[in-house]
């Protein structure tokens, strides 16, 4: 008899069907001698549409909702049918007697393999496969402590809890909205909260009135001593002050040191890492989530990305040594040689059992690292992660400081001075890395030293105003949106922390690409703001429905099915009650929808008016009518640079009579673009060159080169 081991992809199918030794492809199957390795493609069952429970349902109408299915149904993803043929075909077949579940470790990789299986209406056993990489060490432990299927049923409840709980509140309310409005509207139990997030965020902004305030500065012969009080928002008691000290030709001082230490930050979960890949290099949530895949999964080398911990579990300690070695190149190489001549100690900064769920914190693995095998997206991405790695089993940075100060009427002045004794985990950062000075020099002084006064001025500031969310800060308050939450009282604040927010880090990427796809937001410089499509819909959204503490009570209930201490029905009718009472509030609701981005231009398909968007790569037209999906580009922006302020260039019309338009006011058609690359022979801008010529010290000292170094190397050339 054999094993067939389900995948949730290919590529991982192919690793595991390495490692069991099945090297007989069957073009949907890899199968060996005990095994057979068989892969999703992601989902390929999937809650089946409105119309599956009853024909009337294709069409959107008021009069029938709520749709509350008795019982859920599932249906096969038609572009994915072959596959999930050829998988039930395996998983029936008379000499297979177990299944081992292999997809991804969470919730959704449950989630995969459960609906296929039950879909298939296969009744064998099932074991787990639970790892957080798949470099062939991790396989091969893996099928070595496989664990009972039976101990992830409360898993696949949640999954499937979260499931028809999305379905049923999403589906009536926005057909209710729809339907109600004539106008495509769309709303869930994350999407909404975050939405309104946005808004409020804006609103705060425009809602700001900058107030002055001032400070002041003491200016003697050897150094600069600054007030280092509260805010003085009072310009007349800051005169007062600024008088009592100019009547003092010298000031004495007092001198102290400290000698400090600071360690390295924590290690990386996914939303950190997001945060941090979209404030460095301004990648999407999205796309950092897909590089972090790529690396994980085709170039194994760092581990399973979709965590929420920034903790390693206490059976990973005795790994570290070898997944240090296997990242002991290039610029890495002198910090990896440091830590391997030591013992790695387990400490309660980055090693605790507690505080690790389904998977511990991202970190390399084991498998041997080729900086050339990157391209320039990926390389970046794994350096942040190996940097924040090696600092957490280097030493604290170690520093003396010195404080100079100096007191009138009561008011603190001083300076502050830094001397590094050890740079410790630093040394794994450039400066340009940290964005901060490890040393600041003050002259020396003693305790009680008199130093002549040359000046006392005011300087002054205004109070400025948050920033609009980016994809980074926005992912921050999704994860703590105690901020959005008003007046709650502290149990709520408390739950809200223990189930992490709203959305999980496998969700909320995708949330707000949501957002941006259906245009209720729009990115500007990197920036997110909310649209007036987006204004009008949570006018229009039932409230309770736009707060983050509902969405957060969602997830501690789903949690709660996961341990076992909920049952799924108890919270599936929960959400259908809650479905009733969303649609009859639309349907009472009397505020109006209006299209304020109309054009007078007609799509072509149905007729009706086309709507002007922002969308993601650009300014777009597109039809207000949800069942026709016409769309027009206007303009799109390209990573093409401008040859004169080097900013990207906007792509506008279409077939021979396109052209590049640049802010600053280049313009040029499609021939002479052409031409002008053709001429220079590179796609490279200048900007791109000096990028990497600065970056070039961090790329491995080897005789091979990047992709994008042989192409930098022609273009130095020609």
């Amino acid at each position: 008899m054999k094993t067939l081991v389900l995948a949730e992809k290919p590529s991982v199918a192919r690793d595991i069907a390495k490692v069991l030794s099945c090297k007989n492809n069957k073009n949907t199957f890899l199968e060996g001698d005990k095994y057979i390795v068989t892969w999703a493609l992601g989902h390929l069952v999937t809650q089946a549409a409105p119309d599956s429970y009853d024909a009337k349902y294709k069409n959107w109408n008021m009069n029938h909702l709520p749709i509350l299915p008795n019982r859920f149904k599932l249906e096969v993803i038609n572009n994915t049918k072959r596959q999930y043929n050829a998988v039930k075909t395996q998983m029936l077949r008379n000499d297979v007697s177990e299944i081992v579940i292999a997809t991804d470790a969470g919730r959704e990789g449950e989630l995969v393999a459960r609906w296929i299986i039950e879909k298939a209406k296969v009744k064998k056993r099932i074991k787990r496969l639970w790892i957080s990489s798949v470099t062939n060490k991790a396989i091969k432990e893996g099928f070595n402590n496989l664990k009972d299927g039976r101990a992830y049923e409360n898993l696949y409840h949640s999954a499937v809890a979260r499931s028809e709980a999305d379905w049923v509140v999403g589906i009536n309310a926005t057909r209710a909205l729809t339907c109600k409005h004539g106008a495509s509207l769309s709303c869930g139990r994350v999407q909404t909260p975050t939405l309104s997030m946005i808004e409020e965020r804006q609103k705060e902004i425009s809602n700001f009135k900058p107030v002055p305030y001032y400070s002041i500065v003491i200016r003697t012969e050897k150094l600069d001593l600054i007030y280092k009080g509260n805010r003085i928002y009072d310009l007349e008691k800051c005169e007062n002050l600024v008088n009592e000290i100019n009547k003092k030709n010298n000031i004495t001082v007092k001198v102290s040191k400290a000698f400090k230490k600071t360690y390295a930050p924590k290690l990386y979960d996914l939303t950190e890492l997001q945060r941090d890949a979209n404030r460095l290099f301004g990648f999407s949530a999205k796309d950092t989530l897909s590089i972090m895949q790529s690396l994980y999964e085709y170039h194994k080398v760092l581990t399973y990305p979709r965590t929420d911990s920034k903790y390693l579990s206490r059976d990973i300690v005795p790994t570290l040594k070898e997944r240090v070695r296997a990242c002991n190149v290039g610029n890495y190489s002198k910090s990896c040689e440091q830590i391997l001549k030591t013992n790695i100690r387990e400490s309660k900064s980055f090693v605790d059992d507690s505080k690790v769920s389904d998977h511990h914190a991202i970190i390399p693995t084991e498998q041997k690292i080729y900086l050339d095998d990157l391209n320039n997206d990926e390389f970046k991405i794994y350096d942040l992660v190996v940097k924040r790695f090696l600092s957490v089993l280097l030493p604290a940075f170690e520093y003396e400081q010195t404080k100079i100060t100096a007191v009138f009427k009561g008011k603190e002045f001083a300076a502050i001075g830094k001397v590094v004794k050890k740079l410790g985990w630093k040394e794994v950062y450039s400066k340009s890395d940290l964005d901060e000075d490890d040393e600041v020099l003050v002259p020396a002084l003693k305790d009680n030293d008199t130093i002549a006064v040359d000046d006392v001025f005011i300087d002054e500031f205004k109070t400025k105003p948050k920033a609009p969310f980016t994809e980074g800060t926005l992912l921050g308050v999704m994860e703590n949106p105690i901020k959005f939450m008003g007046d709650t009282n502290k149990e709520f604040i408390k739950k809200i922390g223990e189930v992490g927010g709203i959305g999980t880090v496998a969700t909320r990427a995708d949330i707000i690409e949501k957002l941006l796809k259906n245009f209720l937001i729009e990115k500007r410089d990197n920036h997110l703001y909310i649209t007036s499509k987006g204004k009008q819909l949570l006018n229009l959204a039932p409230t309770d429905l736009k707060s983050p503490l509902l969405t957060a009570k969602w997830e501690q209930k789903l949690s709660k099915i996961s341990n076992g201490t909920l049952k799924k029905e108890t919270f599936i009718n929960e959400m259908k009650e809650y479905s009733k009472s969303l649609v009859n509030e639309i349907i009472n609701s009397k505020t109006k929808f209006k299209h304020e981005n109309i054009t007078n231009k007609k799509c072509p398909k149905c007729g009706q008016f086309l709507l002007d968007v922002n969308g993601k790569q650009g300014k777009m037209l597109v039809c207000q009518n949800r069942e026709c999906s016409y769309r027009e580009s206007v303009f799109k922006v390209t990573n093409s640079r401008c040859p004169n302020c080097h900013k990207k260039l906007e792509l506008h019309g279409t077939g021979d009579k396109q052209i590049f338009v640049c802010k600053c006011g280049h313009r040029e058609s499609l021939s002479a673009f052409k031409k002008r690359k053709e001429a220079s022979k590179s796609d490279l801008s200048k900007k791109d060159v000096q990028k990497y010529l600065k970056k070039q010290e961090r790329e491995q000292k080897s005789n091979k080169h990047t992709p994008f170094a042989n192409l930098l190397s022609k273009y130095k050339k020609d």
